[in-house]
């Protein structure tokens, strides 16, 4: 009787420890998938993007909820090919926004022809951050699967 308690709160224990390795599991799987989407968005408006001149217009500005910094992200105001004239955020905001990215700064967007909301701001947006996502989300993912592949294994 007293071994089948012991064993009950051994797989009791072991539930447990599965379910917190679902944590790193979720947050690498987040990671993961914010960059490689923000690597193939990037990639596709290397392949079929339109150059296009644009002007700042004005920054939103978001504050962290976390209690950090107040982000800017910069509007860009530009005429599409087909005449049509669009006006849309950066995805990406910065702490400080210096003279080149100021109101009134003539900047070169890339935008998607069909979707112009997907755009890239020259010299502003980052493909390292894509890439930082993707190398943390990856190494989450792959090593906590690893961990759970050894303890399979090992039971």
């Amino acid at each position: 009787m007293r071994n089948q308690r012991a064993g009950v709160r051994v797989a009791w224990h072991m539930e447990r420890e599965w379910l917190f390795s679902l944590i790193p599991l979720t947050i690498g799987l987040v990671f993961l998938g914010v960059g490689v989407h923000g690597l193939r968005r990037a990639s596709a408006l290397r392949r079929g993007g339109v150059d296009a001149e644009a002007w700042i217009v004005r920054h939103e500005s978001r504050r962290d909820h976390d209690g950090g910094g107040t982000f800017h992200h910069p509007v860009a105001a530009w005429t599409a090919q087909d005449g049509t004239r669009c006006e849309y955020s950066s995805r990406f905001g910065r702490s400080k926004v210096g003279s080149s990215f100021g109101v009134g700064a003539r900047v070169t967007v890339r935008y998607d022809p069909e979707n112009p909301q997907r755009f890239t701001i020259e010299g502003w947006d980052v493909k390292w951050l894509d890439l930082l996502f993707t190398g943390l989300g990856a190494t989450f993912t792959a090593g906590t699967v690893t961990v759970l592949l050894v303890r399979l294994l090992t039971l």
